[in-house]
């Protein structure tokens, strides 16, 4: 019997979610995307426990660029980087694909825009590429609605959290054999983690707070 989800591949694993069985891919590959697994599935808690090797090495390297930026910032700034980070994660163009340096050169500028504020003088440093622009105004237009721009507190937290991410940003392009968007995708994965431990949270009945 082929699977029913995929209508390829042999159905060879029993998903209580779908109540049939379906191929081993499309369990891996649609769990808790496309597939809401009942958390006691036994294939989703032998994923858990026991995740492939290239899974746990991935997961180790985005732990260290989440440390990169993280490490050291105090909870509201903290906060603030969840919040710089969501219009980044949210950005979509079909024209603009925005890379690290994209991203290291819309934090740099934005970060310089603040520093100078806090000197008493108003200007806006631009960044170079378009899609650094774009993505400087999305997180612009957020820490705004946030009322950084009104408090000199929240503006230097924002300088520091700016300046981490374009740090991390930059240090992901100097990877050897890297390609120019570990970061980027490294903070996508994150954000994809986080979600789908917010539903399985939510249908144990918990109440979970996604920053």
């Amino acid at each position: 019997m082929s699977c029913p989800l995929c209508r390829d591949r042999p159905a060879r694993r029993f998903c209580p979610a779908k109540g049939a069985r379906i191929c081993p891919v499309c369990c891996g590959t649609k769990r808790q995307v496309e597939i809401s697994c009942p958390t006691d599935c036994v294939f989703l808690a032998s994923a858990r426990t026991h995740p492939p090797a290239t899974v746990k090495r991935q997961h180790q390297k985005d732990a260290v660029w989440m440390s990169l930026m993280l490490e050291g910032l105090d909870q509201r700034q903290q906060q603030v980087c969840w919040l710089v980070l969501q219009p980044v994660l949210a950005f979509k163009d079909p024209f603009l694909a925005p890379v690290d340096a994209d991203l290291a050169d819309a934090a740099g500028t934005l970060a310089a825009t603040y520093e100078t504020s806090g000197k008493g003088v108003i200007y806006e440093h631009r960044a170079g590429s378009l899609a650094a622009q774009r993505l400087s105004a999305e997180v612009r237009r957020v820490l705004d609605e946030a009322g950084v721009g009104s408090s000199r507190a929240l503006e230097r937290d924002a300088v520091v959290v700016l300046r981490r991410i374009e740090g991390a940003a930059r240090a992901a392009g100097r990877q050897p054999g890297a390609g120019r968007t570990v970061l980027l995708e490294a903070l996508a994965r994150v954000a994809v983690e986080a979600a789908r431990d917010a539903r399985a949270e939510a249908r144990q009945g918990s109440v979970v707070v996604l920053p």
